[in-house]
């Protein structure tokens, strides 16, 4: 029976981001990753498996950052956490015991009970090599494709699915809109438009009832009674904790059913840490619980998680969700509140706006346009979200806005924001659209005075 100082359960972002962190804050500590996968796929790169890159192969976590920072590696699947003795039993019967140990399980994708949904061809999207594979070769071999869910993971997979496929693709959504959760009206319409000018077809306020066909799925029918046909459905419907190991071990559940945690990512057990999609998280802003399941959110947790094991050294302030994609050309990126959470949360809100080209002059090479949305708190000015399309340096830039809702800065420390600029690199200094967007923001309450 083996023993090491901290075990890891799950090698996908959360828990390799915590045995890295354990090993820099304690570098003489004993380190095992435990994962049930021989290949791990890089959870944010799955759609792109089925147009840019071709293939899983092509996405896949390098071992090397374990070997390079000489931490252990067991392929196999944990049947048990016995917290009484400290250890962890394996499937063949192998024991393993540990001192700290930290919980990355990750989450199981939705699978709605809908009539139908167990047929050949209905895939959801696990994070399995060889399943993902199984997928590739039915989009492949597919002429109707229907993705249900027009969130992050639908969108991407129905774009990427697209590309250099004589197949006809329908995304159907629920809601009003596509990507409604994460972006504001606008932002939805435009992302809309990019995938239909592209030949997708998007039907929104469509709930499907039912999987047709007899043994393999053929069609998908919509409770407005519309009949779709399919040869294959993606379910891109969202994520679910996996939490039966920490429920079987007696750990403490929250109310969005993940593992329940305290702001150092501890458990109820002083010994156990949870992190990533299968830890409980709660809101930035209000302290809210929040059912939001990132890879960069994810790795921020397990930073937390693995930095504390033996010594309380961070905090988790709650979760800000930062968002971002690309449809064709366009970037779509999001951090905060979106202007219609904000005033659903009871928010008095003042908008700025500003759009730019992304280079000066306008006709220096790689000119695109971008437009930034910030959403302040009207009486005090405090930032709590924003949001940029067009050009695809907006997924940096919506890093930086990220950074400022975090340190709760206002409009005027916005636009007071020491950028650098280049005429090869970002906007104008006179143009820049953060800061302008900030201006924008203060020019709207003001002029609301007079």
């Amino acid at each position: 029976m083996k023993k090491f100082d901290v075990v890891v359960i799950g090698g996908s972002a959360a828990g390799i981001a915590a045995a890295i962190t354990c090993r820099r804050h304690y570098p003489n500590k004993s380190i095992l990753i435990i994962r049930k996968e021989d290949q791990v796929p890089i959870p944010c790169g799955i759609p792109y498996i089925y147009g840019t890159l071709g293939g899983p192969e092509k996405n896949l976590m390098p071992d090397a950052s374990l070997q390079n920072n000489q931490i252990e590696l067991l392929v196999g699947i944990v049947a048990e956490i016995d917290r009484a003795g400290k250890t962890v039993g394996m499937e063949d019967g192998e024991r393993v015991v540990y001192d700290k140990l930290v919980l990355a399980a990750g989450s199981e994708p939705i699978i709605l009970p809908i009539p139908g949904v167990d047929k050949d061809n209905v895939f959801a999207v696990h994070k399995n090599v060889p399943y993902l594979k199984k997928l590739l070769d039915k989009v492949n071999s597919s002429s109707d494709i229907v993705v249900v869910g027009g969130g992050f993971i639908g969108v991407e997979f129905a774009d990427e699915c697209n590309k250099g496929r004589d197949v006809k693709i329908s995304i159907v959504e629920m809601l009003p809109r596509c990507l409604m959760l994460a972006f504001d009206d606008e932002l939805c319409e435009t992302a809309e438009g990019i995938q239909r000018e592209s030949g997708i077809d998007i039907l929104t306020s469509e709930k499907v009832v039912e999987f047709t066909g007899d043994g393999a799925v053929s069609g998908v029918r919509l409770d407005s009674d519309k009949q779709l046909r399919a040869d294959m459905v993606i379910l891109g419907i969202g994520a679910v904790a996996n939490t039966e190991l920490a429920k079987n071990a007696g750990l403490e559940l929250g109310p969005t059913r993940g593992v329940k945690v305290n702001r150092y990512m501890r458990t109820n057990d002083e010994h156990i840490f949870a992190c990533g999609d299968c830890a409980e998280k709660f809101s930035f802003f209000d302290g809210a619980p929040s059912g939001l399941k990132l890879a960069s959110e994810a790795t921020k947790e397990a930073r937390i998680a693995g930095a504390n094991l033996f010594s309380t050294r961070r905090m988790n302030c709650g979760v800000i969700g930062v968002f971002s994609t690309a449809l064709g050309e366009t970037a779509f990126a999001h951090a905060g509140l979106s202007q219609r959470c904000a005033i659903d949360k009871g928010y008095d809100v003042v908008i700025g706006e500003a759009q730019a080209p992304n280079r000066h002059p306008g006709g220096m090479p790689g000119m695109a346009p971008m437009k930034v949305k910030l959403v302040f708190e009207r009486g005090t000015g405090i930032i709590l979200g924003g949001q940029t399309m067009g050009a695809k340096s907006g997924g940096e830039l919506i890093n930086a806005i990220s950074a400022c809702i975090h340190q709760r800065m206002t409009a005027d420390d916005i636009a007071m924001f020491p950028m650098g600029t280049h005429p090869a690199l970002t906007a104008s200094p006179i143009v820049y659209q953060l800061t302008n967007a900030a201006e924008m923001a203060i020019k709207a309450v003001s002029m609301s005075r007079i």
